[in-house]
């Protein structure tokens, strides 16, 4: 049997039944209505699961789960269990927080990767694999031991593995430093967590003020790799007191724009609603694989082959699928990881009929849909270039914004397409067909360039561009702690530059 367990704000719990015959989907819809707390119109839920029949145990396999929710509160939805039989029982569990700026929101994708280990399916094609780290690894999703707010300490480890969740490091760019930058010398609990845009000097003494036990800086302090700690250095000076202190520092940065769901989608929805698709493509971080294809003349060489693969490739999973032919022998298709492509091409050299057969290819790595650096918006209602401005004021909460307008363009020209790339965005958007750029700094020549093309460009200042979104990750993170964690944001922090 699988039990979902719906958990609306101010409702409590309403847990859906499902028996589980032997068939190949199920559908469950179900409608709530009413609710003090919250104007909910609707709740939709689409479950189809697929059972692999080949399988001697009878494994189910997640298939597709949409979520469809409407409403104005934020709602939150947690799968508690997957269960099947054979008493087998893994756990996983999918959290959609809703932005206060969309009133709707969908849970979907979570397929069979979500089991920690694909042999467990005894399903002879590789295809299994390659699924892998594509939803699993990136979903705003949290562990079953998160799926209910507990009161109970949390741990630095346990606060990292919420973190690595909600947005995972592998999605940040390359050149980044992400993660944990400053690690306490003594482990204690986590109780009060400081949200910052940036770690200044100020902001340091506001985390020692309220004896905070972890500062999430979206900027990294710590960027250049450095050969002393000399408090002389205003950067290393705060890793120092943060020692010190015994104070923990993270730092998500371009995770956190590229994940879907965060900076930049919610820089673009400023404007307003819109179909929103991603101007540099994410894709999994899934190891490189390479795809090895060659043949052999009976299944006794075949069995040999295989075990010597396998012998030389210790620890690491061979996915393979065989095709049959009474004329040609077998015909093999295998899929190994960069790491054990030398030994099994080796390997496959030592053979005859394998040598003169033998193929490779790479294997793409397969992109993440909504994930990746900046976003486009071919917006639902256009608007003015004048009300886009006073759109974004609103939504970022200043009082001045710098705009230059494109070739041809007046402040009543019609915006339909925005783009938009938080912090410094003039490579991201160069050359992106659009009305608008939104943006916190552009380089003049930057905007002259875009100018030309016919594009108004708005900017509000780097960090001016981004601090805006900790309040809605103040939110989300604090719904997978303990009640016992308190999560601020800095009052500190500001932008160092202003119009006077």
């Amino acid at each position: 049997m699988i039990i979902f367990g719906v958990m609306l704000d101010g409702w409590g719990f309403v847990f859906f039944y499902l028996k589980c015959f032997k068939q190949s989907i199920w559908e469950l819809y179900s409608s709530l209505v009413g609710g003090s707390n919250a104007t909910f119109i609707g709740c939709q839920l689409r479950l189809n699961l697929i059972e692999e029949e080949s399988n001697p145990n009878s494994w189910l396999s997640l298939h597709q789960s949409t979520l469809m929710l409407t409403g104005y509160k934020n709602v939150f939805q947690r799968i508690l269990s997957l269960t099947c039989r054979r008493s087998y029982h893994e756990s996983i569990s999918q959290t959609l927080a809703c932005s206060t700026f969309s009133s709707h929101s969908k849970l979907s994708a979570l397929r069979s990767s979500f089991f920690s280990d694909p042999s467990h399916c005894n399903i002879r094609s590789y295809q299994l694999s390659t699924h892998l780290h594509l939803c699993h690894c990136y979903s705003f999703s949290c562990s079953l031991s998160h799926s209910s707010r507990t009161t109970g300490p949390m741990d630095l480890k346990e606060v990292l593995k919420v973190l690595e969740d909600l947005a995972p490091l592998s999605l940040a760019e390359s050149w980044d430093n992400v993660g944990l930058l400053v690690e306490p010398i003594k482990c204690r609990p986590i109780k009060t967590i400081l949200l910052t845009n940036d770690l200044t000097d100020s902001v340091m003494s506001e985390a020692e003020a309220m004896n905070c036990d972890l500062i999430i800086s979206y900027h990294p302090p710590l960027f250049h790799p450095i050969k002393c700690l000399v408090s002389k250095n205003w950067k290393q000076r705060l890793a120092i007191r943060a020692i010190t202190a015994g104070i923990a520092v993270f730092s998500p940065h371009t995770s956190w724009d590229s994940v879907k769901g965060g900076v930049n989608d919610w820089l673009v929805g400023g404007v307003g609603s819109g179909k929103v698709s991603v101007l540099s493509q994410a894709f999994s971080s899934a190891p490189q694989s390479h795809k090895l294809e060659f043949t052999t003349r009976s299944q006794e060489e075949l069995n040999t082959i295989m075990a010597e693969l396998k012998g030389t490739n210790s620890g690491i999973n061979l996915q393979h699928t065989t095709v049959s032919s009474e004329t040609d022998g077998f015909f093999i298709s295998l899929i190994c990881p960069d790491s054990g492509l030398t030994p099994s091409v080796q390997t496959l050299l030592q053979h005859a009929t394998p040598s003169q057969s033998l193929s490779i290819l790479q294997v793409k790595k397969r992109p993440l849909p909504g994930y990746g650096q900046g976003r486009l918006s071919v917006l639902d209602e256009p608007v003015t270039v004048a009300a886009a401005v006073q759109r974004m004021k609103s939504h970022l909460g200043l009082n001045h914004l710098r705009l230059a307008l494109g070739a041809q363009q007046t402040l009543e020209s019609i915006v339909s397409t925005v783009a938009v790339c938080a912090g410094s965005g003039g490579s991201v958007l160069n050359g992106v067909k659009a009305d608008l750029y939104i943006t916190g700094e552009m380089s003049h020549h930057e905007v002259l360039d875009s100018v030309a093309a016919g594009a108004s460009v708005i900017l509000s200042d780097h960090s001016n561009s981004e601090r805006g979104f900790l309040a809605v990750f103040k939110k989300r993170l604090a719904g997978h702690l303990s009640n016992s964690v308190t999560v601020a944001l800095s009052r500190a922090d500001r932008d160092p530059l202003e119009v006077v």
